[in-house]
């Protein structure tokens, strides 16, 4: 199934390469798309055409006003992500989030903080929480990578870790960060491995270019892998998927 998305970088809708956001290298920052049209037009849109559980994302500072934005456009129709912590995730579901998606902070050192895991689930339940377990290969397998996809984790993307962390959140949130934003094929291997170890709903976001690729997650992920499609997609000036097309795709699911 398709989930849509809105990635907001200095306050404006954009497609961004992955793993190329570097405060230390500011020219480092690929960027693919930029909209003139405001993030609540987005969420109108999806709103519209019932794309429920789409990610609104803050890519650094400066974006918290255009996520209320989007938020306010769809209450309770879009999850938002980027600098979530257990003091302001509250905060959020109040503006209109229907789930937080958290990643760095959960993070310390390298290794998950179990303490700040449970924070969270007291903050906001686990029915509203979304773990991001976006992830980078080194070697044969693969590991959550945090501060804007700069810096590896000790956390492996397995079955240990996703049956693990499943009794903490209702979905998780995957960017195969190699091939996020480069619009050259999923990463079928991470999709298989949600799809064989994964006890709840995962959407898996990165490279994805064409219509085969929406068909191929949804026949790999056993209808349990949803996709996110960013630069290919019309909407942010792709030429590789139709919006309306993915809209009908899902559509033609239910």
């Amino acid at each position: 199934m398709f989930r849509p998305c809105i990635d907001l970088h200095d306050g404006r809708v954009k497609q961004i390469v992955g793993g190329s956001i570097d405060d230390s290298q500011p020219d480092s920052l690929r960027t693919n798309f930029v909209s003139e049209k405001p993030p609540a037009w987005f969420a109108e849109l999806y709103r519209r055409d019932n794309l429920r559980g789409g990610h609104v994302i803050k890519l650094g500072q400066g974006n918290d006003d255009a996520a209320r934005e989007a938020l306010a456009a769809w209450p309770s129709g879009l999850q938002v992500g980027g600098g979530i912590t257990a003091d302001n995730a509250a905060e959020w579901i109040s503006a209109g989030a229907s789930h937080v998606i958290v990643t760095s902070w959960l993070f310390r050192d390298g290794q998950l903080d179990e303490e700040r895991l449970q924070q969270l689930g007291q903050a906001v339940g686990q029915a509203q929480l979304v773990i991001d377990l976006s992830c980078r290969k080194r070697g044969d397998e693969y590991f959550v990578v945090t501060d804007r996809w700069q810096t590896f984790t000790d956390l492996r993307v397995n079955a240990e870790a996703l049956g693990r962390l499943a009794g903490h959140c209702d979905e998780f949130l995957i960017h195969g960060v190699d091939v996020e934003g480069l619009g050259q094929g999923i990463d079928e291997t991470l999709v298989e491995l949600l799809a064989a170890h994964s006890p709840i709903p995962a959407t898996y976001a990165g490279g994805a270019r064409s219509m085969d690729d929406l068909r191929r997650v949804t026949a790999l992920g056993q209808g349990r892998v949803h996709l996110t499609i960013g630069s290919a997609l019309d909407l942010f000036g792709g030429d590789g998927v139709r919006y309306k097309e993915a809209v009908a795709f899902n559509r033609g699911l239910n």
